[in-house]
């Protein structure tokens, strides 16, 4: 792969478009400086995987590129997006999370020594944003990535640490459609507006 002019363009934001439960256009805008976190379908299988993954999207970049590859039948120029993210992973443990349960999906950032801690990221296989609250009682650490500053923390860019769990909030109110993701039972709109009520 060529990068035309050996330039990469930085983006600010990203809209991701996403089908509601009742079948209507939602968006939502990802700034790495303020509503950062997203997640992704998993490619994991078997009963204890998980449905998603979930990141953090530290930048946000675009470039022209072409490729010479013998077998290529396209070889013009092509933009490219895609996203710089921090992977978060899900609680190891005894911790279980689910409707059933009671208690939201909880994560926390890769460790750095992961070399999947830090990649890339194709915007297409985005679902959409998520909202993450940390989890307080776990308090902070250093040690999932030992830089004192990193442009890694981009919410809050002079922070040393980082939280070491979040959970993942899943807003029943604002995002119906949420709810029947995770729900194991199939729910109508007419339901749905009596539980949010």
């Amino acid at each position: 792969m060529c990068i035309a002019g050996e330039r990469i363009y930085r983006g600010r934001m990203l809209r991701i478009n996403y089908t509601t439960y009742d079948v209507r256009r939602e968006g939502d805008i990802i700034n790495p400086r303020t509503y950062p976190d997203i997640m992704v379908k998993s490619p994991e299988t078997g009963p204890q995987a998980q449905p998603y993954w979930y990141a953090r999207v530290i930048g946000i970049f675009h470039a022209l590129v072409s490729t010479s590859h013998p077998k290529a039948e396209e070889r013009s120029l092509r933009r490219m997006d895609f996203l710089w993210v921090r992977w978060f992973g899900m609680e190891p443990g005894r911790y279980r999370h689910g409707f059933r349960k009671a208690r939201l999906p909880k994560i926390g950032f890769v460790e750095w020594t992961d070399k999947y801690a830090f990649t890339f990221l194709d915007p297409a296989q985005v679902i959409r944003g998520v909202h993450t609250i940390p989890a307080f009682k776990e308090d902070r650490t250093s040690a999932l990535l030992p830089a004192t500053k990193s442009v890694a923390r981009v919410l809050n860019p002079g922070e040393e640490d980082d939280w070491v769990n979040f959970y993942v909030n899943m807003q029943v109110v604002v995002s119906k459609e949420i709810y029947s993701w995770y729900s194991p039972i199939l729910l109508s709109p007419a339901l749905l507006i009596g539980i949010c009520s």
